[in-house]
């Protein structure tokens, strides 16, 4: 039964491609322009990302830029991906940045953590490259009592929770994937990931958005509401906000280098 809904759901544009063909990138580029409704809450998404860049000297890193904007919201932005696609200045993976050490002063990211094997490498060179004062600021998938089941058995990325290692096996370079990750590390082990990265001091992690997300059909399904129902969805949201434990599927995370 779930696998019918999920094929009747998948967009056409891209339901028959692998998430590892560079082809299914460019087209979720086209994705994102052709719905508004998904265009605003990236549009959203972005503003909160470049309110956490700070002023002063140093690159701003984008990782997996591949069919997104940020761009446009942030000057001078590099933009990378881990396989050649357009408008990409960077291939590079997350574990091993060609960049010395605190020359950026910023590296962003939407939904990419959860898709490095070795988080713990990804960080160290985050530490490393990112100056003092710098930030790393991400959005990511995010666990809840109501994220949890969607996660696991309506979308297509693995979603372990119980998960013990902040690694995984390398598989393609967008199929391998934990979408949980992010909550284990700066939920479940945040002690352990103080104690581990003590120059990377976590400013906010912040739950949000239950709901709009999912209607909008993301990148990979149909459109399921209008724009014209963006603001109303957007209120209910807020209603829920007192409870982000209950009600959320992505969170901010916003990280300053000491």
């Amino acid at each position: 039964m779930l696998g019918t809904v999920k094929r009747l759901l998948a967009h056409p544009a891209t339901r028959d491609l692998g998430i590892d063909d560079p082809r299914t990138t460019e087209r979720r580029r086209a994705i994102i322009q052709g719905n508004r409704f998904l265009w605003r809450i990236y549009d959203e998404w972005y503003r909160s990302i470049a309110a956490c860049i700070p002023e002063g000297p140093g690159g701003v890193l984008e990782l997996g830029s591949g069919a997104g904007f940020l761009a446009q919201y942030i000057p001078g932005l590099i933009t990378s991906e881990v396989f050649l696609c357009p408008q990409i200045q960077l291939v590079l993976e997350g574990e091993r940045l060609p960049f010395s050490s605190g020359s950026l002063k910023a590296i962003a990211m939407v939904d990419v953590l959860h898709h490095v094997p070795d988080s713990r490498g990804f960080l160290a060179e985050a530490q490393r490259c990112v100056r003092s004062g710098g930030s790393v600021v991400m959005i990511e998938p995010w666990v809840s009592t109501w994220s949890r089941p969607i996660y696991t058995r309506l979308h297509h990325e693995p979603f372990e929770p119980e998960a013990k290692s902040w690694s995984f096996p390398r598989a393609g370079p967008l199929s391998g994937a934990n979408g949980a990750l992010p909550w284990i590390i700066f939920e479940r082990d945040r002690l352990e990931f103080e104690s581990e990265f003590r120059d990377l001091q976590i400013q906010a992690v912040l739950p949000f958005m239950p709901f709009r997300y999912l209607v909008s059909g993301g990148v990979s399904m149909r459109q399921l509401m209008p724009e014209g129902t963006f603001r109303a969805w957007r209120g209910f949201e807020s209603l829920l906000s007192k409870w982000p434990r209950h009600w959320s599927m992505f969170a901010l995370i916003y990280l300053a280098r000491r």
